[in-house]
């Protein structure tokens, strides 16, 4: 990822600790993925996802007094990292899954929702990692392997970004390596990337407490003294606009804490001046990336038929790990990558980087061709590149599953112009997104129910994934007439008015006729007026004149407190009681 911080650089007032209450019992929503062979075709692995630890609830031990408030630490609980790994605790998560965090498991999708007004506060994005049992991560290694999943990204628009993505943690959260470390990979502790995040809470065992500076944007986060590193393979950093699969090598070898500016690759700002030390650190922050828009191929990846890929329907991604010699043991040399929509198989393009290439996917060649290109200091290759990669994926590496924005710069380095100073140097333009959006205040603000749905995710042999049919796309929270509704990719029984889906609990269903937009939702949740407030709702919602992100309207309330909401009060189209 080409920013300055990690993906939690959002997260919910809930945050993290080591040890572990007993307020809640932790439940992770189940996942069921698929492993293929081209013998044996792919079969159903049953297991589970988990949030990460910096979502959670920080409450001091055998109480319910919170350690971490807002974006600042309880100074009398945690004067230092060890002393406040000892009086604080993390609590599971249940029903929170869906009603704090936005997270909604069935089956073989996940969904991720992007701003959820939870009973306690408002939780924006999120991050979870796949387990392979309660309290172990699954670990992939995928040399001479390939990893594919369906995905639907028409709800996220400029400043979003969904991410899917391999890294280099601990098996079991760092449980086993740092005796100040209680809870382990059950409660999602042990996070690392390329980018050495300093917002971790805590890290190696101790909380991140030290020289800890709250976020001056972000109302939930701030930095403290040290980051967390480790080896990251970007699978997919998408949104509806713009497209980009990343390597990013480290030079240690397993998940490491950094100390110091140089060793964080920390841009910092002293009293002489500003130090820069971004490619200075133990990881790679740049990458070696592959983006269509960037390398000057505008019209492969966006919303609309015109398109080589139309955002507005879902698609398969198929990432394909090569070694040199075709076995599991064989260096890694090449990642590909390829992609269907409906029956179409679409073929990553073959594009000129700088006067080398052509180039079709990520080789040492392509990566020395993009930096002497770019000229953006990228240093891959000088931190191990793919020889690094290779040997995390050995060791094991966790995938990483979220939906986030951006408070470091505002993701114009995925969909727009970056750096926003210099924009015709090679590579800055990375999509249309204009340089004033992706501010996290206004995304969240005229985004709230914007959405990320990952589905059908397997993996295995080379050439054994790419199989089933991919699922239609979900309902857009702006909406669009009925008349529209096969064009968009939805089946006739999905533009029938009895059509009820996962999207917010239920369906659009459609107007008096085709130049309406869809009224949904079709089907209502069963909770009474009364019940409102108990039910995680605000004054403002349970009063008739709200209007929200619920299936792309509020609920409204009936006469009097005995009725179930009558809804939707309004739709994104237009405000008409109904």
């Amino acid at each position: 990822m080409k920013l300055a911080t990690s993906v939690v650089a959002l997260c919910a007032t809930s945050t993290a600790a080591q040890n572990v209450g007993h307020q809640k019992q932790e439940k992770h929503p189940h996942l069921t993925i698929q492993h293929c062979t081209k013998s044996g075709g792919c079969k159903d692995e049953h297991k589970s996802v988990v949030i990460d630890a910096n979502w959670r609830w920080t409450h001091q031990n055998g109480n319910t007094n919170n350690c971490y408030t807002g974006n600042e630490w309880d100074k009398t609980h945690c004067p230092d990292g060890k002393t406040c790994a000892e009086n604080c605790a993390i609590d599971g998560a249940d029903e929170e899954y869906e009603g704090t965090y936005g997270v909604k498991a069935s089956g073989h999708e996940l969904k991720l929702s992007f701003v959820t007004q939870g009973p306690y506060s408002k939780n924006i994005g999120s991050r979870l990692f796949l387990m392979e049992s309660e309290d172990k991560y699954k670990m992939f290694n995928m040399k001479n392997k390939e990893f594919t999943f369906d995905v639907d990204v028409a709800n996220l628009p400029c400043g979003l970004n969904g991410a899917l993505y391999f890294v280099q943690m601990d098996e079991d959260g760092g449980l086993s390596r740092y005796s100040g470390n209680k809870a382990g990979a059950k409660y999602g502790t042990g996070y690392c990337d390329a980018q050495c995040p300093h917002d971790v809470k805590f890290i190696a065992g101790e909380a991140n407490c030290d020289e800890w500076v709250p976020s001056k944007t972000d109302a939930n986060a701030g930095k403290g003294k040290y980051g967390s590193c480790c080896v990251e393979f970007d699978v997919w950093e998408s949104n509806s606009i713009s497209t980009a699969f990343t390597a990013h090598a480290c030079n240690n070898t397993k998940a490491k804490r950094c100390e110091s500016p140089e060793e964080c690759g920390d841009d910092v700002t002293t009293t002489g001046g500003h130090v820069g030390h971004r490619f200075d650190g133990i990881c790679d922050k740049n990458g070696c990336d592959y983006q269509p828009w960037r390398l000057g191929q505008k019209d492969f990846w966006g919303p609309g038929p015109e398109f080589t890929i139309d955002t507005t329907k879902t698609m398969r991604a198929v990432t394909q790990f090569i070694t040199h010699d075709h076995t599991d043991t064989g260096r890694l040399v090449e990642v590909r990558r390829t992609w269907r929509q409906g029956n179409t198989v679409i073929h990553t393009p073959s594009l000129q980087v700088g006067g080398h290439g052509p180039f079709d996917s990520l080789t040492k060649d392509y990566c020395t061709a993009e930096v002497g290109h770019y000229k953006d200091h990228t240093n891959f290759l000088e931190k191990g590149g793919f020889d690094q990669t290779g040997y995390a994926f050995e060791q094991g590496m966790v995938l990483a599953l979220s939906m986030w924005d951006d408070h470091e710069a505002n993701m114009l380095w995925l969909d727009s112009t970056y750096p926003i100073d210099s924009p015709d140097a090679p590579g800055a333009k990375r999509g249309t997104c204009p340089t004033s959006s992706g501010d996290p205040k206004d995304v969240e603000e005229q985004h709230p129910d914007a959405f990320v749905r990952y589905m059908n995710i397997k993996y295995g042999e080379i050439g054994s994934t790419d199989v089933g049919s991919i699922p239609a796309p979900s309902p857009p929270a702006g909406g669009f007439s009925c008349g529209e509704c096969a064009a968009h990719g939805f089946g006739e029984d999905q533009c029938d008015c009895g059509y009820c889906s996962s999207y917010g609990g239920c369906g659009w269903t459609c107007g008096q006729d085709s130049s309406h937009p869809p009224a949904g939702p079709q089907c209502q949740r069963e909770i009474h007026c009364s019940e409102c407030s108990a039910h995680g709702y605000g004054e403002d919602q349970c009063n008739c004149g709200y209007c929200g992100s619920y299936g792309g309207c509020g609920w409204t309330c009936g006469k009097d407190a005995s009725q179930k909401p009558l809804g939707p009060k309004c739709t994104v189209a237009s405000a008409v009681e109904v």
